[in-house]
């Protein structure tokens, strides 16, 4: 939930100069090659370098001598129960008098007291099922605004469940539901720290329901013990718990245990759950079978292959598939799929691109989401090794996958990720029976262990790639995360690729990446992130997503955060100072700068302002191009932006969070405007909209552009079964216009009966040769899926 009282991490100005998700293309080495453009030694990379120097030296004397850790709390016993005979919500029947009630207080506004409104939250478990009930007592009305499946917003009560199943201290599971009974499950990885951490796609078999009346609104929570996947020792399963309510109208969260407020979610915060015991149990051996059965009709426009028009083709769909999930261990599981389809899957957030690298997409496919952590090998932002939206997507287009499996669970102390997918061969997408996609098979093998202390890990990865004409790609990766003392951890990664196109020895730092990571994971007091990377210039992570190629970087933030007292109408302050720095491997030479202080307020109602100003450098080996055929020149640019962020409370039923930059950009001016509108007109109805302006002026070429971006979702949701979604989003970069809609009838989690409309419309067609049709592409589907299985 993306609940504004938590203390934040600061993020990147809105200014779009900043390269944080770039792409390069994979599979096709030859477009990799390294710019061997001329540039200057200057004095900034040395100041770059000076400056990270004593941010280290600075951050050592702040830091002291070794923190001292407390011994932790012996394990808490959750008492077993009856299954309640009377599940409705309420949380009245014999059994929950069987329970363990959580001691809960406030973790903000004011952290350590007791909560403004009685709160009991009761734990418990039987031979089948973990339960959890909250009797959430109100002297108002609950804000109540949504039925919706994986509702992540910020604008109705809720309560949380999180669980450190693997006992890992770093990956969890976590369930919430509201007074109408919606349901919510994340999985949270890396100690819920980067933007990556929480992935609200993932979704797992379990049920909730809640009741209102004049005292307040009552949940009960029921999660089938085979959903949870842990391991036991003689009956004896040792975990991690988290339990939280969240309160709208004074933005209050009320905890258990008693995390201090110095993370973005301590509800998420797994490395400070506290442990329980659940004794007399033992772990029940998952399998869910779930064939489906798809129908419908498509129809796309290419361009001939002779330039001089669009070619039409309508096609009938008929499809079948199965997929099947079976618990092979205790806590290991068996993914297993056949002719696999994602008609379903909301269409991707349309963008303009103002950088020189492609833009990075979140993956939402949900094959790919149970314990997604377990296969991450990321190098910071949006880099890493492996990257699962390489499979079965080609330039944001479908490509048909014929089968796959996926093993995913811990044994032991390992924590273990195995994956491989096969895809067909592809003369879609335009593409001509001699151009067409070859057939390609994914696999990756990922590996780590604890080692020192609970919280840290030691690990490795194994990714291929393979044509079926013989073209591959292989990469191997060895890492770290150490935790040093109190909230300091230290990364270190190593990884190397190798491909049919490049000659790379093994441990050649020519085909290698290096990462270097030592962080301070706190808001209060200083907090710091220094970071070194290199990548070579045979380094081609085909499998995976990569930034820049043949660099290396000096990156750091230093930060001071502070709460205020029960008495302030601030809630908490940070300030930061950023600095990034981007080197040629070649020369040395200055590629990229940018630095600048960084500011953000937060007040107790859940309004938040954030300040930034930034100082860039661009040292560019060739132009690109932005649209409208506006083009950056190649050369040295230097130019300071900055922006303002505005965040309503997220309590009022009609708000909007307004972002506003401007500056310079190369070699001339940008003003950006960015809106985000909300509109609660009731519990059933929700809308939302995001709107982007970007104007941008070359004044010494006498050249100018404006860009548009606008996505508006309307959510008709009359119960937690049935919902209607539309999606409609325009770019004028792209001349294009899109459209999703998505009526779902999920009568329970594993069964779902879709009808799924997407359109794409062209919306420059008269400036354009040959005249392209209004619709690019239209399909109609329906598809039916049944599960079964314990």
């Amino acid at each position: 939930m993306t609940v504004p009282v938590a203390p934040e991490t600061p993020e990147r100005p809105m200014n779009p100069t900043h390269d944080s998700s770039p792409d390069l293309p994979s599979g096709v080495p030859a477009t990799w090659g390294h710019h061997t453009s001329s540039s200057r030694r200057g004095g900034m990379r040395w100041a770059a370098i000076g400056h990270l120097s004593a941010t280290v030296l600075f951050t050592l004397l702040s830091n002291g001598a070794s923190l001292a850790q407390e011994s932790p709390p012996e394990p808490l016993v959750i008492p077993k129960m009856e299954d309640p005979e009377v599940f409705d919500g309420r949380a009245q029947d014999p059994a929950w008098d069987q329970a363990l009630s959580l001691p809960m207080v406030q973790w903000v506004p004011d952290f350590g007291a007791e909560p403004s409104q009685p709160t009991e939250i009761l734990i418990g478990y039987s031979d089948e099922y973990l339960y959890m009930a909250c009797r959430c007592y109100d002297s108002e009305a609950p804000s109540a605004t949504t039925y919706r499946r994986n509702f992540n917003g910020a604008d109705s009560d809720f309560i949380g469940l999180t669980l450190d199943t693997f006992n890992d201290n770093e990956n969890a599971l976590s369930f919430m539901t509201g007074p109408t009974g919606f349901r919510t499950d994340v999985s949270v990885a890396n100690d819920a720290e980067g933007e990556a951490a929480l992935d609200f796609d993932w979704n797992a078999a379990w049920e909730a329901e809640a009741h209102e009346n004049e005292e307040g609104w009552f949940a009960e929570l029921r999660i089938p013990i085979a959903t949870l996947r842990f391991e036991a020792d003689e009956g004896r399963a040792v975990m991690g718990l988290i339990a939280m309510r969240y309160r709208v109208r004074n933005q209050e969260v009320s905890i258990y245990p008693d995390i201090r407020p110095d993370w973005a979610y301590g509800w998420w915060k797994v490395s400070q759950a506290r442990k329980v015991v659940l004794e007399d149990l033992e772990p029940r051996r998952l399998l869910q079978v779930a064939p489906f059965a798809l129908a419908g009709r498509g129809r796309q426009s290419t361009l001939a292959r002779d330039g001089t028009g669009y070619v039409t083709q309508t096609e009938p769909a008929l499809e079948v598939g199965l997929d099947m999930k079976y618990g092979l261990a205790d806590n290991l599981t068996l993914d297993l799929t056949v002719n696999t389809d994602f008609a379903q899957v909301e269409a991707d957030d349309q963008e303009v691109n103002l950088t020189r690298f492609s833009l990075f997409f979140p993956e939402r496919r949900q094959f790919f989401q149970e314990r997604s952590s377990n296969f991450a090998f990321d190098f910071g932002g949006t880099d890493r090794l492996f990257y699962t939206r390489r499979i079965g997507l080609h330039e944001g287009q479908p490509v048909r996958i014929l089968g796959g499996a996926r093993l995913v669970g811990r044994s032991g102390p390992w924590d273990i990720g195995i994956l491989n997918m096969q895809t067909a061969r592809e003369p879609g997408l335009g593409l001509s029976e001699e151009e067409a996609l070859a057939a390609e098979n994914f696999g990756v093998a990922r590996l780590r262990r604890q080692v020192i202390n609970p919280f840290s890990y030691v690990g490795t990865i194994l990714t291929s790639r393979v044509r079926r004409d013989g073209a591959y790609n292989v990469s191997y990766g060895l890492d770290g995360i150490f935790r040093l003392a109190g909230d300091d951890y230290l990364s270190v990664k190593w990884a190397q690729t190798f491909d049919d196109a490049v000659t790379a020895r093994p441990a050649s730092l020519d085909a290698g990446r290096i990462h270097l990571q030592w962080e301070r994971r706190s808001f209060s007091g200083i907090s710091y992130d220094l970071r070194y990377d290199r990548a070579g210039p045979a380094y081609l992570p085909a499998a995976g997503f990569q930034l820049r190629q043949d660099y290396f970087r000096l990156g750091d933030r230093i930060s001071y955060g502070w709460h205020h007292g029960p008495g302030s109408s601030l809630d908490r302050q940070r300030v930061d100072l950023v600095t990034d720095a981007v080197f040629r491997n070649s020369d040395g030479s200055l590629e990229s700068l940018e630095v600048g202080p960084q500011w953000f307020l937060a007040r107790r109602g859940g309004s938040a302002l954030r300040f930034g100003l930034t100082h860039r450098v661009e040292d560019l080996a060739e132009p690109f191009f932005l649209f409208e055929d506006l083009a950056v020149p190649e050369g040295r640019h230097s130019f300071q932006s900055g922006e303002v962020n505005l965040t309503m409370p997220p309590g009022m039923p009609l708000r909007s969070s307004v972002g506003i930059s401007g500056g310079g950009f190369y070699d001339g001016w940008i003003a950006s405007l960015q809106l985000s509108p909300t509109w609660n007109a009731s519990r059933h109805v929700r809308a939302s909209g995001f709107y982007r302006l970007d104007r941008i002026g070359f004044p010494d070429r006498d050249e100018a552009g404006t860009s548009h971006v606008g996505r508006l979702r309307l959510e008709l949701t009359p119960s937690v079964r049935y919902s209607l979604q539309t999606f409609v989003q325009y770019n004028s970069a792209a001349d294009l216009a899109v459209g999703n809609v998505r009526l779902r009838y999920n009568p329970r989690e594993g069964t779902d009966f879709y009808i799924v409309f997407n359109e794409q419309m062209n919306t420059g067609r008269a400036t354009l040769t040959p005249r392209p049709p209004r619709s690019g592409n239209r399909t109609l589907l329906v598809k039916y899926t049944y599960s079964f299985g314990n």
